[in-house]
Order: C-alpha cells, then structure tokens, then sequence
C-alpha cells in the first residue's frame, strides 16, 4: 500500500480517548480512557486504519507538567491500548500556550499539515474526530471530515454552534467508528 492509499483517521486525545479536565491531564494517573474508545481504535486498525493522535498540550508551556510526564502519560496511553490489541501509530502535540501564536495549536492546522507531511498523505477527506470546535476547525481547512465526539467537551461544543459544514455528531468515539466502519461496507 502506497502512503497516498493509506487510510488515516486524527483523533484529538483528552475528551475523546480519554476523560478530559479541566485542571489538565497532569499525570498518568490522571489518564482513564473514555469506555469503549480504546477498542474503538482496535476495531479502526482491524479495519486498516492508521491511527494518530493530534493533541493541544499546552501544560508543558504553562509548568503543569514536564515532557519526561507527557511522555509517562502517553506510554500509559499506548501501553492501555495495547492491551486490547489497539495500535496508536504516533502522537503529534503542541506544547504552546494559547497566546504563543504558534501554527502548531489547533484551531490553526500545523499541527496536522506536519502529519500529512510525515506521512505523505493529502488529508482531504481523512476524518478527524474531537469534542471541541479548535479539533474540528484544524482539519476542516485541510479537507478533512469533521466529527465531533459527545464526551469530554463535545456537549458544549454542541450546544454553542459554529460546528464546520457537514461535521457528523456522535455519542463517543465508538459510535463514530461503528459508522464509519458501517459506511465503509455497504
């Protein structure tokens, strides 16, 4: 399979893989995946999928936690996954705080254009999934198909409005696997 064939999917980390906070995910501890999300992401690599993780972490700049924590937190996340025989191909994060002006942060798309650049992909049409409007708004100026989570913040973001054309709205991240994976055969 060529890179330009591979099918990728972007998940957002806190909120749709794992309970978000509104003090931070600070530590591994702290880290406790969303129910069901871990396996979603097995059922997406049975399926062939690619999957990355693209997350705003803006606790590094702001001294809640180190990278040598983030790192912990994330070597908890991808050993959890493991363990259900789910693959997290790799973690793309922003450590910049809100005001740094950085193109890595979401809303901006930095972040995930370097993730089309690593994986030499045109991300047009490769769904990424969030529960905030800064998720959705990253992709959707690459061409990529929004989908908004109902955990973690997706409530909110719900409720307030501003969703980018054509954003598909599920209950948790399985939900939206179980559609797409549905879609994909029939």
């Amino acid at each position: 399979m060529t890179m330009q064939n591979m099918k990728l999917i972007i998940l957002d980390r806190d909120g749709v893989i794992n309970h978000d906070s509104d003090a931070f995910i600070k530590s591994p501890e702290e880290w406790i995946a969303v129910d069901g999300s871990l396996q979603a992401i097995a059922r997406l690599n049975q399926a062939g999928y690619t999957v990355v993780v693209a997350t705003n972490q803006s606790g590094i700049s702001r001294k809640l936690f180190t990278m040598e924590t983030l790192n912990a937190i994330h070597l908890k996340m991808h050993h959890a996954a493991q363990q259900v025989g789910a693959t997290i191909d790799a973690v793309f994060f922003c450590p910049h705080a809100a005001d740094s002006n950085c193109d890595c942060r979401k809303p901006k798309p930095g972040m995930l254009r370097e993730i089309g650049l690593r994986y030499d992909i045109e991300l047009k049409g490769v769904p990424v999934v969030g529960d905030s409007l800064r998720d959705l708004q990253a992709g959707f100026v690459l061409g990529c198909l929004p989908h908004l989570v109902l955990t973690g913040k997706g409530q909110y973001t719900e409720t307030n409005g501003g969703l980018p054309p054509g954003c598909q709205i599920h209950t948790n991240l399985a939900c939206m696997v179980d559609m797409l994976l549905q879609a994909e055969n029939s």
